[in-house]
């Protein structure tokens, strides 16, 4: 197993040992309560998939996901990048930012062109972007307002701390 250090550790235990020694997954399996879990993958996928079922209902009329937001928010900070450094940005692979990029540009909230090396794809926020983001950031900022006062400004704060911490740390694989 590999520690979120990277540390090894029980890199000697056999297949059986290991998973013996992932036990929680048998914890997770045999919890008669639904809503809890041992697992932090787990808890962590259940929350976000709550907080992503909210922020795109909060964001439909502006014809956005919560996926695609962002996306449109680095781009008017940052301007224009390589889909390598803005999938870097926000911690995906190129993969699944194509997946999203797609539908924002079929709408013209982005463009994509050649870079400077023809490998590269530079991706920029187009007018209409611009002017869909402007209409999005006040549902967003409304969806965080009412998502602090459900959950409380200060846990919140401290949710997207501890979560940064999560997102920025070296998994060895």
């Amino acid at each position: 197993m590999v520690s979120f250090d990277g540390a090894r550790r029980g890199a000697g235990l056999s297949r059986l040992r290991r998973r013996d020694y992932y036990g929680h997954m048998s914890a997770m399996d045999k919890n008669t309560d639904a809503t809890q879990t041992v697992c932090n993958c787990q808890a962590l996928r259940q929350a976000a998939r709550r907080l992503t079922q909210f922020y795109d209902h909060a964001l439909a009329p502006a014809g956005l996901r919560v996926t695609q937001y962002p996306i449109l928010a680095w781009l008017a900070v940052s301007g224009p990048m390589t889909l390598k450094a803005l999938a870097e940005k926000m911690v995906m692979d190129r993969a699944t930012l194509g997946h999203n990029v797609r539908p924002l540009e079929a709408r013209g909230l982005i463009a994509l062109t050649v870079g400077a090396d023809r490998r590269s794809r530079l991706v920029a926020l187009t007018d209409t972007g611009r002017s869909v983001l402007r209409e999005a950031r006040g549902l967003w900022r409304e969806a965080q307002r009412s998502f602090e006062r459900s959950f409380g400004s200060q846990e919140a704060a401290e949710l997207r701390t501890a979560l940064g911490r999560v997102a920025a740390m070296e998994y060895a694989e």
